[in-house]
C-alpha cells in the first residue's frame, strides 16, 4: 500500500496543458481542455512514484475562466489544504488567465501549504510540449518543505502569485515576475529558493460566498483617448474602473476627465500603468488614486474584492 504522507492534490482545469491538435507540429491551432486529469499525470511515469489525489475541477480554454469556476476552485483548495496528509496542490491551468487565477487565490487563501499553478504554452500534441515537465516541477515544489502559498511553476522558473505576468504570446518561457524577479528556480529536481514564499492575510471564501462579484472593468490611456466608453461604462452601471495608464499613470486628459467625473458619480477609479514593469507613484495634483505595485489584470481583482467587502 502506498504511503500517504506527503500527498499532492492535483486539480485540474483544462487549459493549452489539456490540448490537442491535428499534427504534432501544430502549436497554435490546437484545441484546448481536451484530456482530462488522469492523462495529463500519466504523462509523467516519474509521478507513478508520488501519492496522488486528482481532481477535474473544470474543463475550459482559460481565456474563459469565470467567476464560478475561481470559487469552485478556491473552495476545493481550502477542502485539499485542510486535509492533515496532503503536503500540497497543483493546479493545471491554461496560460491566460493564470496570473489572474493565482492572485485571487492568494488573496482569498493565503494557504499555509503550497498551492502551486502550471501550465504550458504548447498542447499535449506537440513536438516540443512544456506540459510534462511543468507538472513534475509543480509536484516537486508542492512537496517542498516549508513552502506555502500560491506560485506558478513553468519552464524551471517559480512566481509568485503577486508577481506572476504573461510576458510572451509564443515563447515556451512565457512567464516573468517583473522587478521582484523570480521566487525561486527548480533546477534536476531540486528547488532553490531565491525569496520568501508569499505570505499575508487571507481574505476569506466568505468574501466571494454570495458569487456577486462587482462589476469592475479595465480601460486603457493612448494617444487620441476618449471620454466616450468611460461614461458609457457609468450608464451601464459598472462599479469600479481601472486604468491603465502610460508611463507613470498618466492620462489623455479626455480620459481623465471623464474618469473623475466617473469618480464622482460613486464609481471605485484605480490607476495603474500599461508598463510592464514598474509601480504608479503618487505625486502632487494627482486626481485618482494609483493601483500601486498592481498589474492592471491584478487592480481588477483586488478593486472587485474590496467593493465585496464595502
Amino acid at each position: 500500500m502506498q504511503d500517504t504522507a506527503g500527498t499532492v492534490a492535483v486539480l485540474a482545469t483544462g487549459g493549452t496543458i489539456a490540448g490537442t491538435a491535428e499534427r504534432a507540429t501544430d502549436n497554435i491551432g490546437y484545441s484546448a481542455a481536451q484530456l482530462g486529469v488522469r492523462a495529463l499525470v500519466e504523462a509523467v511515469p516519474a509521478l507513478a512514484e508520488v501519492p496522488l489525489v486528482t481532481e477535474q475541477v473544470a474543463q475550459l480554454d482559460s481565456k474563459d475562466m469565470d467567476f464560478a469556476v475561481w470559487a469552485a476552485l478556491a473552495a476545493r483548495v481550502a477542502h485539499h489544504v485542510a486535509r492533515p496528509e496532503v503536503a500540497g496542490i497543483v493546479i493545471t491551468h491554461g496560460t491566460d488567465t493564470l496570473e489572474e487565477t493565482a492572485y485571487v487565490l492568494q488573496r482569498l487563501l493565503a494557504p499555509a501549504k503550497p498551492v502551486v499553478m502550471c501550465a504550458a504554452m504548447r498542447p499535449a500534441t506537440a513536438l516540443l510540449r512544456d506540459g510534462p515537465q511543468n507538472l513534475l516541477d509543480a509536484v516537486t515544489l508542492a512537496r517542498q518543505p516549508g513552502a506555502r502559498g500560491v506560485m506558478a511553476v513553468l519552464s524551471g522558473t517559480v512566481h509568485s502569485a503577486f508577481d506572476v505576468r504573461k510576458v510572451h504570446s509564443y515563447r515556451v518561457d512565457a512567464f516573468g515576475s517583473g522587478d521582484a524577479g523570480v521566487l525561486a528556480r527548480i533546477e534536476e529536481g531540486q528547488v532553490r529558493r531565491l525569496r520568501d514564499w508569499p505570505a499575508g492575510e487571507p481574505l476569506g471564501l466568505d468574501r466571494i460566498a454570495s458569487g456577486d462579484w462587482p462589476w469592475v472593468e479595465i480601460v486603457t490611456s493612448h494617444a487620441g483617448a476618449r471620454a466616450d466608453g468611460v461614461r458609457a461604462l457609468v450608464a451601464a452601471g459598472v462599479k469600479g474602473l481601472v486604468v491603465a495608464g502610460t508611463g507613470n499613470g498618466s492620462l489623455h486628459h479626455a480620459l481623465e476627465n471623464a474618469l473623475v467625473e466617473a469618480q464622482q458619480a460613486g464609481v471605485a477609479v484605480w490607476r495603474s500603468t500599461r508598463c510592464l514593469d514598474g509601480p504608479v507613484q503618487m505625486k502632487s495634483g494627482d486626481r485618482l488614486p494609483s493601483a500601486g505595485t498592481l498589474t492592471p489584470v491584478q487592480a481588477r481583482i483586488e478593486l472587485m474584492l474590496q467593493l465585496m467587502r464595502a
